[in-house]
Protein backbone atom coordinates (compact mmCIF):
# COMPACT_ATOMS: atom_id res chain seq x y z
CA UNK A 1 0.00 0.00 0.00
CA UNK A 2 1.31 3.12 -1.65
CA UNK A 3 1.81 5.92 1.56
CA UNK A 4 -0.72 8.50 2.59
CA UNK A 5 2.30 10.77 2.37
CA UNK A 6 2.75 10.70 -1.46
CA UNK A 7 -1.22 11.33 -2.31
CA UNK A 8 -1.88 14.08 -4.82
CA UNK A 9 -4.98 15.15 -6.54
CA UNK A 10 -4.65 14.21 -10.47
CA UNK A 11 -6.20 16.31 -13.07
CA UNK A 12 -4.80 14.75 -16.38
CA UNK A 13 -6.10 11.14 -17.17
CA UNK A 14 -4.59 8.92 -20.21
CA UNK A 15 -6.52 7.36 -22.49
CA UNK A 16 -6.75 4.26 -20.97
CA UNK A 17 -10.17 3.07 -19.66
CA UNK A 18 -10.88 2.36 -16.21
CA UNK A 19 -12.85 -1.22 -16.55
CA UNK A 20 -16.09 -1.81 -15.47
CA UNK A 21 -14.55 -4.89 -13.30
CA UNK A 22 -12.33 -2.94 -11.36
CA UNK A 23 -14.53 -0.22 -10.38
CA UNK A 24 -17.46 -2.51 -9.29
CA UNK A 25 -14.99 -4.47 -7.35
CA UNK A 26 -13.37 -1.15 -5.75
CA UNK A 27 -17.19 0.80 -5.25
CA UNK A 28 -17.63 -2.97 -3.19
CA UNK A 29 -14.89 -2.94 -1.23
CA UNK A 30 -15.34 0.55 0.05
CA UNK A 31 -19.12 -0.76 1.54
CA UNK A 32 -16.86 -2.26 4.63
CA UNK A 33 -17.22 2.00 5.21
CA UNK A 34 -18.46 2.74 8.76
CA UNK A 35 -21.47 3.75 8.28
CA UNK A 36 -24.72 4.62 10.62
CA UNK A 37 -26.76 2.14 11.71
CA UNK A 38 -25.47 -0.30 9.39
CA UNK A 39 -27.72 1.69 6.56
CA UNK A 40 -25.53 2.61 3.81
CA UNK A 41 -27.29 5.81 3.59
CA UNK A 42 -25.35 6.59 -0.04
CA UNK A 43 -25.77 5.80 -3.85
CA UNK A 44 -22.91 6.25 -6.57
CA UNK A 45 -23.91 7.77 -10.16
CA UNK A 46 -20.99 6.30 -12.25
CA UNK A 47 -21.00 9.32 -15.56
CA UNK A 48 -18.77 7.45 -18.34
CA UNK A 49 -20.77 8.48 -21.36
CA UNK A 50 -19.08 11.82 -22.99
CA UNK A 51 -22.22 13.89 -23.89
CA UNK A 52 -23.52 12.85 -19.79
CA UNK A 53 -19.89 14.56 -18.75
CA UNK A 54 -20.82 17.84 -20.98
CA UNK A 55 -23.89 17.79 -19.31
CA UNK A 56 -22.42 17.68 -15.88
CA UNK A 57 -19.94 20.19 -16.40
CA UNK A 58 -21.14 23.51 -16.18
CA UNK A 59 -22.55 22.75 -12.46
CA UNK A 60 -18.99 22.01 -12.03
CA UNK A 61 -17.90 25.47 -13.57
CA UNK A 62 -16.64 23.22 -16.60
CA UNK A 63 -13.73 22.20 -14.91
CA UNK A 64 -11.35 20.16 -17.63
CA UNK A 65 -11.45 17.20 -15.52
CA UNK A 66 -14.95 16.30 -15.65
CA UNK A 67 -14.86 15.94 -19.50
CA UNK A 68 -10.93 14.58 -19.55
CA UNK A 69 -11.73 12.06 -16.88
CA UNK A 70 -12.70 8.72 -18.12
CA UNK A 71 -14.82 8.42 -15.24
CA UNK A 72 -16.98 10.72 -12.84
CA UNK A 73 -18.33 9.53 -9.88
CA UNK A 74 -21.21 11.51 -8.33
CA UNK A 75 -21.75 10.60 -4.13
CA UNK A 76 -25.36 10.95 -3.08
CA UNK A 77 -26.63 11.12 0.55
CA UNK A 78 -29.58 8.85 -0.34
CA UNK A 79 -32.45 8.25 1.82
CA UNK A 80 -34.79 7.61 -0.86
CA UNK A 81 -33.87 3.69 -0.82
CA UNK A 82 -34.45 3.27 2.50
CA UNK A 83 -37.54 4.86 2.83
CA UNK A 84 -38.95 2.84 -0.26
CA UNK A 85 -37.82 -0.21 1.90
CA UNK A 86 -39.67 0.39 4.97
CA UNK A 87 -43.00 1.54 3.62
CA UNK A 88 -42.97 -2.10 1.91
CA UNK A 89 -42.09 -3.34 4.90
CA UNK A 90 -44.78 -1.93 6.52
CA UNK A 91 -43.14 0.48 8.14
CA UNK A 92 -43.36 4.40 8.47
CA UNK A 93 -39.93 6.48 7.11
CA UNK A 94 -39.60 9.94 8.95
CA UNK A 95 -36.42 11.32 7.30
CA UNK A 96 -37.36 14.07 5.47
CA UNK A 97 -35.33 16.39 7.86
CA UNK A 98 -32.06 18.23 8.32
CA UNK A 99 -30.50 15.28 10.68
CA UNK A 100 -31.58 13.07 8.54
CA UNK A 101 -29.36 14.91 5.93
CA UNK A 102 -26.79 15.01 7.90
CA UNK A 103 -26.50 11.37 8.65
CA UNK A 104 -26.73 10.83 4.58
CA UNK A 105 -24.01 13.14 4.14
CA UNK A 106 -21.45 11.53 7.19
CA UNK A 107 -21.98 8.14 5.60
CA UNK A 108 -21.49 9.06 1.99
CA UNK A 109 -18.12 11.67 2.46
CA UNK A 110 -16.81 8.40 4.46
CA UNK A 111 -17.56 6.11 2.08
CA UNK A 112 -16.19 9.07 -0.55
CA UNK A 113 -12.95 8.60 1.14
CA UNK A 114 -12.62 4.95 1.64
CA UNK A 115 -12.99 4.38 -2.45
CA UNK A 116 -10.29 7.90 -2.98
CA UNK A 117 -8.39 5.11 -0.72
CA UNK A 118 -8.82 2.61 -2.34
CA UNK A 119 -8.44 3.51 -5.66
CA UNK A 120 -5.13 5.19 -5.48
CA UNK A 121 -3.66 2.01 -3.93
CA UNK A 122 -5.13 0.42 -7.40
CA UNK A 123 -2.81 2.97 -9.27
CA UNK A 124 -5.79 5.19 -10.20
CA UNK A 125 -5.10 8.52 -9.89
CA UNK A 126 -8.32 10.99 -8.50
CA UNK A 127 -9.25 14.43 -7.75
CA UNK A 128 -12.29 15.50 -5.28
CA UNK A 129 -14.41 18.60 -6.64
CA UNK A 130 -15.92 20.41 -4.20
CA UNK A 131 -17.81 22.60 -6.23
CA UNK A 132 -20.75 19.35 -5.75
CA UNK A 133 -22.44 21.58 -3.15
CA UNK A 134 -22.17 25.13 -5.18
CA UNK A 135 -24.81 24.53 -7.35
CA UNK A 136 -26.78 21.09 -6.63
CA UNK A 137 -29.94 21.62 -8.22
CA UNK A 138 -28.03 21.53 -11.87
CA UNK A 139 -26.87 18.41 -10.67
CA UNK A 140 -29.86 16.91 -9.20
CA UNK A 141 -31.53 17.83 -12.49
CA UNK A 142 -29.11 16.44 -14.49
CA UNK A 143 -28.38 13.28 -12.72
CA UNK A 144 -32.28 13.02 -12.36
CA UNK A 145 -32.04 12.46 -8.33
CA UNK A 146 -34.99 11.63 -7.06
CA UNK A 147 -36.76 13.26 -3.38
CA UNK A 148 -34.06 12.16 -0.05
CA UNK A 149 -31.74 11.98 -2.70
CA UNK A 150 -28.71 15.03 -2.58
CA UNK A 151 -25.27 15.56 -4.26
CA UNK A 152 -22.34 15.36 -1.73
CA UNK A 153 -18.95 14.95 -3.74
CA UNK A 154 -17.90 14.24 -6.86
CA UNK A 155 -14.47 12.91 -7.79
CA UNK A 156 -13.06 12.21 -11.36
CA UNK A 157 -10.92 8.73 -11.57
CA UNK A 158 -8.89 7.22 -14.15
CA UNK A 159 -4.89 6.72 -15.15
CA UNK A 160 -2.44 9.50 -14.18
CA UNK A 161 -0.96 11.05 -16.80
CA UNK A 162 0.81 13.84 -14.81
CA UNK A 163 2.55 13.97 -11.57
CA UNK A 164 1.94 16.71 -9.89
CA UNK A 165 3.72 18.31 -6.68
CA UNK A 166 1.70 17.45 -3.94
CA UNK A 167 -0.21 20.33 -1.57
CA UNK A 168 0.76 21.61 1.37
CA UNK A 169 -0.90 20.74 4.42
CA UNK A 170 -0.78 22.80 8.04
CA UNK A 171 1.51 20.67 10.98
CA UNK A 172 -0.76 18.48 12.76
CA UNK A 173 0.28 20.47 16.07
CA UNK A 174 -2.54 23.28 14.59
CA UNK A 175 -4.93 21.01 14.27
CA UNK A 176 -5.22 18.56 17.02
CA UNK A 177 -6.29 19.86 20.43
CA UNK A 178 -5.54 18.05 23.73
CA UNK A 179 -8.39 17.12 26.39
CA UNK A 180 -10.23 20.53 24.65
CA UNK A 181 -10.69 22.77 22.12
CA UNK A 182 -7.25 24.97 22.49
CA UNK A 183 -8.09 28.58 20.84
CA UNK A 184 -5.66 29.97 19.03
CA UNK A 185 -3.27 33.14 19.90
CA UNK A 186 -1.81 35.36 17.63
CA UNK A 187 1.36 33.59 17.64
CA UNK A 188 -0.38 30.18 17.08
CA UNK A 189 -2.05 31.28 13.77
CA UNK A 190 1.18 32.59 13.01
CA UNK A 191 3.10 29.18 13.65
CA UNK A 192 0.11 27.47 11.98
CA UNK A 193 0.23 28.73 8.34
CA UNK A 194 4.38 29.74 8.41
CA UNK A 195 4.84 27.36 5.43
CA UNK A 196 1.83 28.00 3.55
CA UNK A 197 2.46 31.81 3.36
CA UNK A 198 6.10 31.46 2.73
CA UNK A 199 5.85 28.68 -0.66
CA UNK A 200 6.99 30.21 -3.89
CA UNK A 201 3.69 29.69 -5.11
CA UNK A 202 1.19 30.98 -2.54
CA UNK A 203 3.96 34.04 -3.09
CA UNK A 204 3.46 34.54 -6.11
CA UNK A 205 -0.39 33.88 -5.98
CA UNK A 206 -0.78 36.77 -3.76
CA UNK A 207 1.07 39.09 -6.46
CA UNK A 208 -0.69 38.15 -9.17
CA UNK A 209 -3.87 38.68 -7.16
CA UNK A 210 -2.67 41.79 -6.34
CA UNK A 211 -3.25 41.01 -2.67
CA UNK A 212 -1.23 41.61 0.46
CA UNK A 213 -1.74 38.82 2.38
CA UNK A 214 -2.44 35.04 1.34
CA UNK A 215 -5.48 35.43 3.33
CA UNK A 216 -6.77 38.54 1.32
CA UNK A 217 -6.64 35.87 -1.89
CA UNK A 218 -8.97 33.72 -0.05
CA UNK A 219 -11.47 35.52 1.56
CA UNK A 220 -12.08 38.08 -1.61
CA UNK A 221 -11.16 36.44 -4.35
CA UNK A 222 -11.42 32.70 -4.25
CA UNK A 223 -14.34 31.83 -1.43
CA UNK A 224 -16.18 35.43 -0.88
CA UNK A 225 -18.91 36.33 1.25
CA UNK A 226 -21.46 37.06 -0.91
CA UNK A 227 -20.29 33.72 -2.87
CA UNK A 228 -20.76 31.86 0.32
CA UNK A 229 -24.15 33.40 0.96
CA UNK A 230 -25.56 32.89 -2.49
CA UNK A 231 -24.50 29.37 -2.81
CA UNK A 232 -26.15 28.47 0.73
CA UNK A 233 -29.31 29.97 -0.09
CA UNK A 234 -28.91 28.14 -3.32
CA UNK A 235 -28.33 24.74 -1.16
CA UNK A 236 -30.87 25.48 1.44
CA UNK A 237 -33.50 25.95 -1.50
CA UNK A 238 -32.36 22.44 -3.30
CA UNK A 239 -32.73 20.94 0.20
CA UNK A 240 -35.85 21.58 0.62
CA UNK A 241 -36.91 20.30 -2.94
CA UNK A 242 -35.53 16.93 -2.40
CA UNK A 243 -37.69 17.11 1.13
CA UNK A 244 -34.67 17.50 3.62
CA UNK A 245 -36.40 20.33 4.74
CA UNK A 246 -39.75 19.38 5.50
Amino acid sequence: MESINNRRSIRKYSDCEVSRELLTRLLAEAERTPTMGNMQLYSVVVTRDRKEKEALAPAHFNQPMITGAPVVLTFCADFHRASLWAEQRKAEPGYGNFLSFINAATDTLLYCQTFTVLAENAGLGTCFLGTTVYQPQAIIDTLRLPKLVFPVATLTIGWPDENPAMSDRLPVGSIAHDGTYHDYTSADIDKAYAEKEALPENKQFVEINHKETLAQVYTDIRYTKKDNIAMSEGMIKALRAQGFLD
